[in-house]
């Protein structure tokens, strides 16, 4: 039995561009090139339909440990709490006041890119503190 090397990670969104870029700026990811015989991610929507065109966008980590992340249009907008959600690890090891500085820094550059923070979830004995917050289409995710 073989076990799954790789996977993608897919959001449903308005503006599939915008929230990949997004998402760039957040995890230091890349926009992959674009297929063989295209010059730019543009030269290549444009030659899809008219109704393809900016339905999806996708990032990739530059080092290919992490995965894919890909966004694809939807006609309907975000209703109720995600049932998945990504948690970006910028205090892994950190405890304490030292912890909270680290996700506050990260919070206060992630809010300037378009996030919304949501709240803070202090330190309970089992888990450590972290920051619930939005992307710019309201996904949630967490600051861990």
């Amino acid at each position: 039995m073989s076990s799954i090397k790789q996977f993608q990670v897919t959001f449903d969104c308005a503006e599939p561009e915008r929230v990949a870029r997004f998402w760039c700026e957040v995890l230091g990811y890349v926009v992959p090139p674009p297929p063989e015989g295209f010059g730019t991610w543009d030269h290549f929507d444009r030659s899809q339909p008219p109704e393809d065109q900016g339905s999806r966008f996708a990032c990739i980590d530059p080092s290919g440990v992490g995965p894919r992340l890909f966004f694809q249009r939807v006609p309907e907008s975000k209703v109720v709490k995600n049932r998945l959600h990504l948690c970006v690890r910028v205090g892994t090891g950190l405890v304490g006041e030292e912890r909270l500085a680290t996700l506050e820094a990260e919070c206060a550059r992630l809010v300037a890119l378009g996030a919304v923070r949501v709240r803070l979830l202090l330190a309970d004995g089992n888990n450590e503190s972290c920051i619930v917050m939005q992307d710019i289409e309201g996904n949630e995710f967490c600051l861990d």
